[in-house]
């Protein structure tokens, strides 16, 4: 049987979309999610993502398998093209309204705005330690600015989960960083049992930051929407940035506030259409 596909793209964090919304379980295994995401041997991809029915009330359920096959429990980048991907799929008749949507880290509010943009309500922040999780702290505990042993050397992280787990450490260059020999070693530290997505910020105004990341699962991306929102986070809680800024990643520029008012995370950034198919 047939299946067909759209390939999307937020900041060049990709992802192939598939319609599943007749089913409440993906139409695809992990494995096959891995052949699909393979650059060389099939359509290539940062991961597959499946539109199902909603639950609890909400107008869809996103699912997620990374390009390893792992499924994480949301994606700042993937809910953009989500949301892009269903006013597709319902003709364009919700481009001005909000989709609820239920993923494994929560309920996400993205919006389709003017100029191909989305903007995304990402909930409140988990900051204990038992919300990452990691074993840094107790559970009750928040990890700001605290010492950790990777790659020979100690890093001062910040952990922040966004729907999905990040550690945080800010760097004065992060063009220097050998991303693909630490990001690993980040992301399979014991402190972390259910592994870790990894953000090294430069801090370059406090409404401007450069972020490259290792994300779990994935590797080293262009883009992550959670890690953004997750870095904005350890930038105020350790006084380096405003509520508000601009997060610079490899693929493109994000929007993130964390609002003072309702203590809810925003993000805005693009979700680009890329091309359409279908797999046997």
């Amino acid at each position: 049987m047939a299946i067909e596909f759209t390939k999307y793209h937020g900041l060049g964090n990709d992802f192939i979309l598939i319609d599943n919304r007749s089913s409440s379980k993906p139409v695809l295994t992990p494995d096959q999610a891995i052949q699909l995401c393979d650059r060389h041997f099939g359509i290539g991809a940062d991961g597959v993502i499946f539109a199902l029915p909603g639950e609890h009330g909400t107008d869809y359920t996103m699912r997620i398998f990374n390009s390893d096959g792992s499924e994480p429990e949301m994606c700042g980048n993937g809910i953009r093209c989500l949301a892009a991907f269903l006013a597709d799929l319902e003709g364009g008749a919700k481009k001005s309204d909000q989709y609820r949507i239920h993923t494994l880290g929560g309920v996400m509010t993205p919006q389709l705005m003017p100029g191909g943009q989305v903007k995304v309500d990402m909930g409140i922040p988990g900051l204990l330690a038992s919300e990452i999780p990691t074993t840094m702290n107790p559970a009750n505990e928040k990890v700001i600015n605290q010492p950790l042993e990777v790659a020979g050397k100690t890093w001062d992280v910040t952990c922040v989960s966004t729907g999905n787990p990040h550690c945080i450490t800010f760097v004065e260059d992060v063009a220097t960083i050998p991303l693909e020999v630490i990001g690993p070693q980040f992301e399979h530290h014991p402190a972390f049992p259910q592994r870790i997505n990894t953000e090294f910020i430069q801090v370059v105004r406090p409404d401007y930051v450069k972020m490259r990341v290792w994300e779990r699962g994935a590797g080293m991306t262009l883009a992550c929407g959670t890690g953004a929102c997750a870095s904005l986070v350890a930038g105020v809680l350790t006084l380096r940035c405003e509520r508000k800024a601009t997060v610079e990643l490899p693929g493109g520029p994000l929007e993130i506030e964390w609002s003072e008012i309702d203590q809810r995370l925003y993000m805005t950034g693009p979700a680009e259409r890329v091309f359409t198919g279908k797999i046997d």
